[in-house]
């Protein structure tokens, strides 16, 4: 079968085989990453094209075979993953897709996140200095950011308004494709990168889509994250919805509807998922001739032991002792 060719082709950066090249190579123009075939015996044939402007690097990437990619938290940009063929299985926090040509992935890259690209995967992806981004974000609110910008991890692609944005990547991939005279004039591409991350601000939802929508910003979406946060910094104390709510300065119900609203889901069952990935990341690497499961529960929060081990097999799959014997 021909080998199917790669957006920006003739800007080629990377044609690897080799693992740690790869990772080295593709780590440099998208950050620090974890790379491992899925299957050893299955050869990597890594192909990477890109070409970077200002504050913007367009890239063409695919692996040939399948692998599992860890980045590593960052600060100085954020990727927009574009499928071009196949599928990838994308989790950054808790928000978790599967990227298809249909749905890209917003990589915010500010929690822990991994990917699974399935075999014949091959991504167009779109790097944006993040300094740049919310400078620009700055601009169109009129003050500046008080939080680091974090969009949406699924980006619908049938969505006119990301229809319209897409137009734009388009079109910045045929200049650098064809050698445009747009490339050329510093003021033409000025325009043209302010104007993609305008479209992006204002098409993919994110943590200010309501500051940029020019109505009155509510107060949950900007609680919800700050009690994320103190959730997951003090997960083993005693917390509950109205002592979370009066932390992060809003009433308990309002934090109650921002949570359904952005996480699907309530403070309460919030906490309780956190506290489980607590215990079964403690049980899985503890003694299980020192270790007693009931210690670990109750000082992550649990006091209903029954429930707990109920709540511990739905997420896990196994019983708490199961995980500990493990180690």
């Amino acid at each position: 079968m021909a080998e199917q060719p790669l957006p920006l082709a003739t800007h080629r950066r990377v044609r690897t085989h080799d693992v740690d090249e790869a990772r080295t190579k593709v780590g440099n123009d998208l950050g620090d990453h974890g790379l491992r075939p899925v299957d050893p015996e299955i050869r990597l044939d890594v192909r990477m094209n890109g070409m970077t402007f200002d504050g913007i690097g367009l890239y063409s990437l695919g692996y040939g075979t399948e692998v599992l990619i860890t980045p590593q938290p960052l600060d100085k940009h954020l990727l927009v993953e574009i499928p071009l063929i196949g599928a990838a299985e994308v989790s950054h926090g808790r928000e978790r897709i599967v990227s298809t040509p249909e749905l890209a992935s917003v990589l915010s890259l500010t929690r822990p996140m991994t990917m699974h690209w399935a075999p014949g995967h091959a991504s167009l992806i779109a790097r944006l200095d993040r300094a740049a981004l919310e400078a620009h974000l700055c601009k169109l609110m009129g003050r500046a950011p008080r939080r680091p910008l974090t969009f949406s991890l699924g980006m619908d692609l049938t969505r006119p308004p990301v229809r319209s944005w897409l137009s734009v990547v388009d079109l910045l991939r045929r200049e650098a494709e064809t050698g445009g005279a747009m490339l050329e004039q510093p003021v033409a591409l000025r325009h043209l990168e302010a104007l993609l991350m305008t479209q992006l601000l204002l098409a993919q939802p994110s943590n200010y889509s309501e500051a940029l929508s020019g109505g009155q910003p509510r107060v949950a979406p900007t609680a919800v994250e700050r009690a994320v946060d103190l959730i997951e910094a003090r997960a083993a104390e005693p917390l509950s919805v109205e002592e979370i709510a009066e932390s992060v300065g809003v009433g308990a119900r309002a934090l109650q509807e921002g949570f359904r609203r952005q996480l699907e889901t309530t403070p309460t069952s919030y906490l309780r998922e956190v506290r489980l990935d607590r215990v079964h990341a403690e049980l899985a690497v503890r003694d299980p001739g020192t270790t007693s499961v009931t210690d670990v529960a109750y000082r992550w929060g649990f006091v209903h032991l029954g429930r707990f081990a109920l709540a511990y097999r739905r997420r896990f799959g196994e019983s708490p002792s199961e995980t500990l014997r493990h180690c």
